[in-house]
């Protein structure tokens, strides 16, 4: 069965997307970055053994956006915190592997996808933690129904996120990729590579 990487994406509108690294280096910084940090990430992860989905959010601003490419399938990422957001969108891809990611990871390659999707040949989920506590994957094999709690207790923004989503998956067999940095905040962003675009 075909794998699918979704990829999470906002409308970079200032004020809209990552406004903790706005608060750093204001808020029409900030989109433009996300903008083209999103854009290479999307061309650099083109390959023919996974498809790209893109959950869009707004839903409907998203949806008929000109920011993104159009020929890549689009869902919208609905309402609700980030696990439920997350849950809807793992459940309702294709059939097949599928791996979750967010648009602000700069260091994220083809080869960091492949090794989550191999991965999920032996585990039942797959991680890519990232150092403050959270993750930058998630990857479901999906050989059976998604549990029914998973994301439920979650502290997201925290130290506990990737702690308490394992805690969920008792008798699942998980496996961890590589680690890796998001970008949440000017100090993130001193050791993220940027852009191939800007270069």
């Amino acid at each position: 069965m075909r794998r699918t990487l979704v990829i999470m994406v906002k409308e970079p509108r200032p004020g809209r997307v990552k406004t903790r690294l706005g608060r750093d280096i204001g808020m029409v910084g900030a989109a433009w970055w996300f903008r083209h940090q999103t854009s290479a990430l999307i061309r650099r992860l083109r390959d023919p053994r996974w498809q790209i989905v893109l959950a869009v959010s707004p839903d409907t601003e998203g949806l008929a956006s000109r920011v993104w490419p159009a020929d890549l399938a689009r869902r919208p990422q609905g309402h609700g915190d980030l696990g439920q957001r997350m849950g809807r969108l793992l459940r309702g891809a294709p059939r097949g592997p599928v791996c979750l990611i967010g648009a602000d990871i700069p260091g994220v390659t083809r080869a960091h996808v492949a090794r989550a999707f191999s991965a999920l040949g032996a585990a039942d989920f797959v991680f890519g933690p990232a150092p403050d506590g959270g993750y930058w994957l998630v990857g479901a094999a999906r050989r059976c129904a998604l549990p029914p709690g998973l994301f439920g207790d979650v502290r997201w923004s925290s130290e506990h996120a990737l702690g308490d989503t394992l805690a969920g998956l008792s008798g699942h067999r998980v496996a961890l990729v590589d680690m890796l940095q998001d970008v949440d905040t000017a100090a993130d962003l001193l050791d993220a590579p940027m852009p191939s675009l800007l270069r």
